[in-house]
Protein backbone atom coordinates (compact mmCIF):
# COMPACT_ATOMS: atom_id res chain seq x y z
CA UNK A 1 0.00 0.00 0.00
CA UNK A 2 2.14 2.57 -1.51
CA UNK A 3 0.19 5.87 -0.52
CA UNK A 4 -1.09 4.37 2.78
CA UNK A 5 -1.29 7.69 5.59
CA UNK A 6 -0.75 9.65 2.82
CA UNK A 7 -3.15 12.70 1.32
CA UNK A 8 -3.20 13.90 -1.82
CA UNK A 9 -4.40 16.81 -4.40
CA UNK A 10 -5.70 15.64 -7.74
CA UNK A 11 -6.73 17.99 -10.29
CA UNK A 12 -8.83 16.97 -13.39
CA UNK A 13 -9.45 14.25 -11.13
CA UNK A 14 -13.03 14.02 -12.75
CA UNK A 15 -12.18 12.50 -16.14
CA UNK A 16 -9.46 10.87 -17.72
CA UNK A 17 -5.95 10.39 -16.49
CA UNK A 18 -6.63 12.48 -13.42
CA UNK A 19 -9.55 10.16 -12.31
CA UNK A 20 -6.88 7.20 -12.70
CA UNK A 21 -4.53 8.56 -10.67
CA UNK A 22 -7.03 9.05 -7.97
CA UNK A 23 -8.01 5.83 -8.13
CA UNK A 24 -5.17 4.15 -7.60
CA UNK A 25 -3.94 6.03 -4.77
CA UNK A 26 -7.51 5.40 -3.28
CA UNK A 27 -6.73 1.62 -4.12
CA UNK A 28 -3.34 1.87 -2.37
CA UNK A 29 -4.58 3.49 0.80
CA UNK A 30 -4.15 6.93 0.41
CA UNK A 31 -6.88 9.77 0.71
CA UNK A 32 -7.80 12.25 -2.08
CA UNK A 33 -9.10 15.32 -2.78
CA UNK A 34 -11.03 15.06 -5.88
CA UNK A 35 -10.17 18.53 -7.74
CA UNK A 36 -12.30 19.26 -11.15
CA UNK A 37 -14.37 21.95 -12.38
CA UNK A 38 -17.14 19.45 -13.10
CA UNK A 39 -18.59 18.90 -10.32
CA UNK A 40 -20.47 15.25 -11.67
CA UNK A 41 -17.41 13.75 -12.78
CA UNK A 42 -15.58 14.35 -9.73
CA UNK A 43 -18.17 13.11 -7.38
CA UNK A 44 -17.95 9.77 -9.65
CA UNK A 45 -14.48 9.51 -9.37
CA UNK A 46 -15.12 10.10 -5.49
CA UNK A 47 -18.08 7.39 -5.38
CA UNK A 48 -15.84 4.89 -6.37
CA UNK A 49 -13.02 5.45 -4.21
CA UNK A 50 -15.64 5.36 -1.35
CA UNK A 51 -17.46 2.45 -2.92
CA UNK A 52 -14.25 0.33 -2.85
CA UNK A 53 -13.28 1.23 1.55
CA UNK A 54 -11.23 4.54 0.49
CA UNK A 55 -11.60 8.11 1.64
CA UNK A 56 -12.19 11.41 -1.09
CA UNK A 57 -14.09 14.11 -0.95
CA UNK A 58 -14.74 16.63 -3.58
CA UNK A 59 -13.73 20.04 -4.64
CA UNK A 60 -15.26 21.72 -7.51
CA UNK A 61 -12.72 24.40 -8.36
CA UNK A 62 -11.02 26.49 -11.15
CA UNK A 63 -7.52 25.61 -11.49
CA UNK A 64 -6.44 29.18 -12.93
CA UNK A 65 -7.99 30.88 -9.34
CA UNK A 66 -5.37 30.68 -6.36
CA UNK A 67 -7.91 30.88 -4.08
CA UNK A 68 -9.45 27.26 -5.31
CA UNK A 69 -6.33 25.55 -5.10
CA UNK A 70 -5.64 26.98 -1.30
CA UNK A 71 -8.93 25.57 -0.06
CA UNK A 72 -8.36 22.57 -1.59
CA UNK A 73 -5.01 22.13 -0.11
CA UNK A 74 -6.64 23.79 3.03
CA UNK A 75 -9.42 20.47 2.96
CA UNK A 76 -6.66 18.06 2.49
CA UNK A 77 -5.96 19.19 5.73
CA UNK A 78 -8.58 19.73 7.92
CA UNK A 79 -11.23 16.72 6.21
CA UNK A 80 -8.06 14.32 5.65
CA UNK A 81 -5.79 14.59 8.12
CA UNK A 82 -3.07 15.85 5.78
CA UNK A 83 -1.03 17.05 2.48
CA UNK A 84 1.39 15.22 1.14
CA UNK A 85 0.93 14.89 -2.93
CA UNK A 86 -0.26 17.35 -5.53
CA UNK A 87 -0.89 16.45 -8.91
CA UNK A 88 -1.35 18.83 -11.59
CA UNK A 89 -2.77 17.60 -14.37
CA UNK A 90 -6.09 19.88 -15.56
CA UNK A 91 -5.64 21.00 -19.06
CA UNK A 92 -7.07 22.10 -22.31
CA UNK A 93 -6.06 21.89 -25.73
CA UNK A 94 -6.48 23.88 -28.85
CA UNK A 95 -5.86 22.59 -32.40
CA UNK A 96 -5.02 26.26 -34.23
CA UNK A 97 -2.20 27.10 -36.51
CA UNK A 98 0.06 30.50 -35.19
CA UNK A 99 -1.34 32.59 -37.64
CA UNK A 100 -4.68 31.78 -36.66
CA UNK A 101 -4.18 32.04 -32.96
CA UNK A 102 -5.69 34.87 -30.83
CA UNK A 103 -4.64 36.58 -27.61
CA UNK A 104 -7.97 34.60 -26.10
CA UNK A 105 -7.27 31.17 -27.39
CA UNK A 106 -3.53 31.60 -26.08
CA UNK A 107 -4.51 33.34 -22.79
CA UNK A 108 -7.36 30.45 -22.33
CA UNK A 109 -4.73 27.41 -22.99
CA UNK A 110 -1.77 29.06 -21.10
CA UNK A 111 -3.92 30.02 -18.17
CA UNK A 112 -5.31 26.43 -17.58
CA UNK A 113 -2.33 24.32 -18.77
CA UNK A 114 0.62 26.54 -17.37
CA UNK A 115 -1.09 29.25 -14.92
CA UNK A 116 -3.07 26.46 -13.20
CA UNK A 117 0.20 24.02 -12.84
CA UNK A 118 2.18 27.27 -11.44
CA UNK A 119 -0.78 28.11 -9.14
CA UNK A 120 -1.27 24.38 -8.05
CA UNK A 121 2.89 24.15 -7.42
CA UNK A 122 3.15 27.15 -5.98
CA UNK A 123 0.17 26.49 -2.96
CA UNK A 124 1.11 22.60 -2.67
CA UNK A 125 4.85 24.15 -1.99
CA UNK A 126 3.62 26.86 0.34
CA UNK A 127 1.97 23.94 2.34
CA UNK A 128 4.92 21.53 1.76
CA UNK A 129 7.41 23.85 3.65
CA UNK A 130 5.49 24.16 6.57
CA UNK A 131 5.16 20.22 6.84
CA UNK A 132 8.37 19.00 5.99
CA UNK A 133 8.27 18.21 2.33
CA UNK A 134 6.02 16.34 -0.23
CA UNK A 135 5.62 15.04 -3.96
CA UNK A 136 4.38 17.14 -6.83
CA UNK A 137 3.83 15.39 -10.12
CA UNK A 138 3.12 17.53 -12.98
CA UNK A 139 1.37 16.18 -16.70
CA UNK A 140 3.28 17.88 -19.30
CA UNK A 141 3.09 15.64 -23.12
CA UNK A 142 5.07 14.35 -25.36
CA UNK A 143 5.21 18.19 -27.16
CA UNK A 144 7.35 19.22 -24.54
CA UNK A 145 9.72 17.33 -25.78
CA UNK A 146 8.86 18.08 -29.58
CA UNK A 147 6.80 20.81 -31.83
CA UNK A 148 3.30 20.11 -33.77
CA UNK A 149 2.16 22.96 -36.18
CA UNK A 150 -1.11 22.39 -35.30
CA UNK A 151 -0.68 22.94 -31.68
CA UNK A 152 1.57 25.95 -30.94
CA UNK A 153 -0.09 27.31 -27.91
CA UNK A 154 -0.64 23.87 -26.17
CA UNK A 155 3.34 22.45 -27.00
CA UNK A 156 4.70 26.16 -25.36
CA UNK A 157 2.18 25.51 -21.81
CA UNK A 158 3.61 22.08 -21.54
CA UNK A 159 7.15 22.83 -22.45
CA UNK A 160 6.36 25.56 -19.82
CA UNK A 161 5.49 22.67 -17.33
CA UNK A 162 8.64 21.01 -17.80
CA UNK A 163 11.24 24.02 -17.18
CA UNK A 164 8.92 25.06 -14.20
CA UNK A 165 8.99 21.33 -12.72
CA UNK A 166 13.02 21.69 -12.79
CA UNK A 167 13.32 24.43 -11.27
CA UNK A 168 10.96 23.62 -8.50
CA UNK A 169 12.91 20.58 -8.47
CA UNK A 170 16.22 22.12 -7.91
CA UNK A 171 14.89 25.23 -5.21
CA UNK A 172 13.05 22.72 -2.65
CA UNK A 173 14.77 19.50 -2.47
CA UNK A 174 16.53 20.88 0.40
CA UNK A 175 13.09 21.12 2.03
CA UNK A 176 12.12 17.50 1.01
CA UNK A 177 9.99 18.44 -1.38
CA UNK A 178 10.38 16.32 -5.11
CA UNK A 179 8.79 17.60 -8.54
CA UNK A 180 8.23 15.67 -11.64
CA UNK A 181 6.76 15.37 -14.91
CA UNK A 182 5.38 12.77 -17.07
CA UNK A 183 4.56 13.59 -20.65
CA UNK A 184 2.50 11.26 -22.18
CA UNK A 185 1.33 10.91 -25.83
CA UNK A 186 -2.24 10.58 -27.06
CA UNK A 187 -5.11 8.74 -24.49
CA UNK A 188 -8.47 7.46 -24.47
CA UNK A 189 -9.54 10.30 -22.66
CA UNK A 190 -12.52 12.60 -23.43
CA UNK A 191 -10.03 15.24 -24.60
CA UNK A 192 -8.79 12.87 -27.57
CA UNK A 193 -12.59 12.16 -28.17
CA UNK A 194 -13.43 15.63 -28.93
CA UNK A 195 -10.58 15.61 -31.43
CA UNK A 196 -11.99 12.96 -33.29
CA UNK A 197 -15.09 13.96 -33.21
CA UNK A 198 -14.46 17.62 -34.51
CA UNK A 199 -13.00 16.01 -37.97
CA UNK A 200 -14.86 15.11 -40.99
CA UNK A 201 -14.22 11.63 -40.25
CA UNK A 202 -13.68 10.85 -36.43
CA UNK A 203 -12.81 7.22 -37.50
CA UNK A 204 -10.02 7.83 -40.08
CA UNK A 205 -9.06 10.29 -37.99
CA UNK A 206 -8.25 7.82 -35.09
CA UNK A 207 -6.89 5.40 -37.67
CA UNK A 208 -4.03 7.54 -38.87
CA UNK A 209 -3.49 8.39 -35.06
CA UNK A 210 -3.05 4.67 -33.86
CA UNK A 211 -0.73 4.26 -37.18
CA UNK A 212 1.83 6.36 -36.12
CA UNK A 213 2.31 5.18 -32.97
CA UNK A 214 4.79 2.01 -32.80
CA UNK A 215 1.92 -0.67 -31.13
CA UNK A 216 -0.57 0.60 -33.06
CA UNK A 217 -2.68 1.89 -30.45
CA UNK A 218 -3.20 4.88 -28.10
CA UNK A 219 -2.48 4.60 -24.42
CA UNK A 220 -5.25 3.36 -22.03
CA UNK A 221 -5.26 6.51 -19.49
CA UNK A 222 -4.29 3.81 -16.65
CA UNK A 223 -0.76 3.27 -18.08
CA UNK A 224 0.40 6.52 -18.10
CA UNK A 225 -0.94 6.97 -14.55
CA UNK A 226 1.19 3.94 -13.20
CA UNK A 227 3.91 6.50 -14.36
CA UNK A 228 2.31 9.10 -12.05
CA UNK A 229 1.77 6.96 -8.87
CA UNK A 230 5.40 5.28 -9.19
CA UNK A 231 6.75 9.41 -8.77
CA UNK A 232 4.03 10.16 -6.17
CA UNK A 233 5.29 7.40 -4.02
CA UNK A 234 8.51 7.02 -1.99
CA UNK A 235 9.33 4.27 -4.64
CA UNK A 236 10.76 7.76 -6.47
CA UNK A 237 12.14 9.06 -3.33
CA UNK A 238 15.83 10.12 -4.71
CA UNK A 239 13.52 10.81 -8.38
CA UNK A 240 13.17 14.82 -8.71
CA UNK A 241 13.11 17.25 -11.71
CA UNK A 242 12.70 14.32 -14.24
CA UNK A 243 10.16 13.58 -16.56
CA UNK A 244 9.07 9.79 -17.95
CA UNK A 245 7.85 9.12 -21.82
CA UNK A 246 4.82 7.28 -21.84
CA UNK A 247 3.71 6.97 -25.31
CA UNK A 248 4.40 3.42 -26.31
CA UNK A 249 6.99 4.22 -28.49
CA UNK A 250 6.23 7.32 -29.99
CA UNK A 251 8.97 10.05 -29.41
CA UNK A 252 11.61 7.13 -30.08
CA UNK A 253 10.28 5.83 -33.58
CA UNK A 254 10.74 9.81 -34.74
CA UNK A 255 13.68 11.30 -35.98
Amino acid sequence: MRFEDKVAVVTGAGSGMGREVALGIGREGGKVVIFDVNAEGAEATAAEIVDAGGSAVVHQGDVTVAADIAAAIDRARSELGGFDIIHNNAGVQLEKRLHDTTEEDWDWVNGVNLKGVFLGCREAVRAMRETGGGAIVNTASILAHTGDPFLPAYTATKTGVLGLTRAIAVDYAAEGIRANCVSPGDMETPMIEKYFNATDDPAAARAEMEAAYPGKRIADPREVANAVLFLASDDASFVNGEFIIVDGGLTASTY
